[in-house]
């Protein structure tokens, strides 16, 4: 059940706090929600919103500068259609980045609202670097020869250093005829075109007989479609073979 007003937030996470001991008033001092422990003195600062956003987030990280101790609590929302505040994992390690804590309302036509603690003010965040992601953005980066795409664009098909590399297969059987996988990689300089030949993953190659594979029409069109990806890669390779440049 989605509530109608950020109001509506109010007494149940006032409810959580006094049920932890806390007195809790509020709108102090433009903060939704103040709760102080009477025996530990500790001080928390809640802001609320429907949804969980920029300004949400951006009035937790000014509450900062009152306590360390700041919570953003958002509605639950149990249809997960579409919403971006559903991705309430992501949203959590966001939190713990900036030392916020992250809680959620989820409300019921006939119970009482369930309060759910995502994460802790001061929290580590749980996620780590991903080494092996790193390790094959690095690689990819270094094998593509050049920046053939737009970023932020979508919906069009990438030039990745894997399609160079069957590009540049798809080039010498062009040039060249049929050929075996061996005698392509040392046209091309690729070290798997014997894999790439075989997967065929773009539907470009054909094998004719064993070990030998020709070019089909859909690779010619893409050789001319990115001419100038091949010729950018061509005008590097100076220690290619000689007969590998005549076009």
């Amino acid at each position: 059940m989605a509530v109608q007003h950020e109001t509506e937030l109010y007494p149940p996470v006032k409810r959580y706090f006094e049920s932890q001991g806390y007195d809790v008033k509020s709108e102090v001092m433009h903060c939704d929600l103040v709760a102080i422990h009477p025996a530990s003195g500790e001080t928390v600062i809640v802001e609320m919103k429907k949804t969980f956003n920029l300004a949400l987030l951006l009035q937790g990280i000014e509450r900062l500068r009152l306590t360390d101790r700041v919570i953003l609590a958002v509605e639950r929302n149990r249809k997960k259609s579409g919403a971006h505040n559903q991705r309430f994992g992501d949203l959590a390690e966001l939190c713990r980045m900036l030392g916020i804590g992250l809680m959620t309302i989820t409300f019921f036509k006939t119970k009482a609202p369930v309060i759910e603690m995502l994460c802790e003010p001061g929290d580590t965040p749980i996620r780590g670097r991903r080494r092996r992601r790193e390790s094959r953005l690095l690689t990819e980066f270094r094998e593509r020869s050049g920046d053939y795409n737009t970023g932020g664009s979508t919906k069009r098909k990438l030039v990745t250093a894997y399609r160079e590399k069957a590009l540049r297969i798809a080039w010498a059987l062009q040039l060249h005829g049929d050929l075996q996988p061996r005698r392509a990689a040392e046209l091309t300089e690729v070290v798997r075109a014997r894999e790439i030949l075989h997967k065929d993953y773009y539907g470009w190659f054909e094998r004719v007989e064993r070990g030998v594979y020709r070019l089909k029409e859909s690779g010619a069109q893409a050789v001319a479609e990115h001419a100038d990806i091949l010729d950018a890669w061509l005008r590097t390779k100076q220690t290619l073979p000689k007969e590998t440049l005549e076009t």
